[in-house]
């Protein structure tokens, strides 16, 4: 198996992880009665999913070899909701860190048609890492305050928390395919 492909398989486990996390952190947040973010995490498990299914086809259409990980059973429970978009900020940071390895890798072999697939990874992970950010922002605003809280998972809930987010790239939620 040569690097290019070795590093997309390896990544996998990066997509699966993340998905299985964010799963976990529904089923935490939904427990809590916390419904809007619940189904934002449920969300991006199922995006992160995507993503792997995204690399695959194109190992796949590429006759290269797929080799699906094996993932670790995520945490369950969390500190505080502030410490559960933390670790969601540091994942997305790992993801980040991953498709840039594969990217200097297509780009030292020089392999254009990885480097176009990755390029919509890349830009991906922009916004991933703005979400986040922002999020983590938020949450500390709102600290340990009750209401503040429960406006917060309100707006996600009824899908505007996110809407007039914009990050240096110019990235919206409300715009995004």
């Amino acid at each position: 198996m040569n690097e290019l492909t070795s590093a997309i398989n390896n990544h996998l486990a990066c997509e699966f992880q993340a998905s299985h996390t964010y799963l976990a952190m529904s089923i935490w947040l939904r427990e809590k009665d916390l419904i809007g973010f619940s189904t934002y995490m449920e969300t991006k498990s199922n995006e992160e999913r995507t993503h792997a299914s995204r690399m695959i086809a194109f190992l796949v259409d590429n006759d290269e070899k797929v080799e699906l990980p094996s993932i670790n059973a995520p945490d369950y429970e969390w500190d505080s909701l502030e410490a559960l978009f933390s670790n969601v900020y540091s994942m997305e940071k790992e993801v980040t860190a991953s498709i840039n390895h594969i990217y200097g890798i297509a780009e030292r072999i020089n392999n254009r048609p990885a480097t176009v697939m990755l390029d919509w990874f890349i830009d991906e992970q922009v916004k991933e890492e703005s979400e986040a950010r922002f999020i983590c922002k938020r949450l500390k605003l709102a600290n340990t305050n009750t209401a503040a809280m429960l406006l917060l998972d309100q707006q996600f809930f009824d899908g505007t928390f996110l809407a007039n987010m914009q990050s240096a790239s110019g990235f919206s939620p409300a715009t995004a395919a």
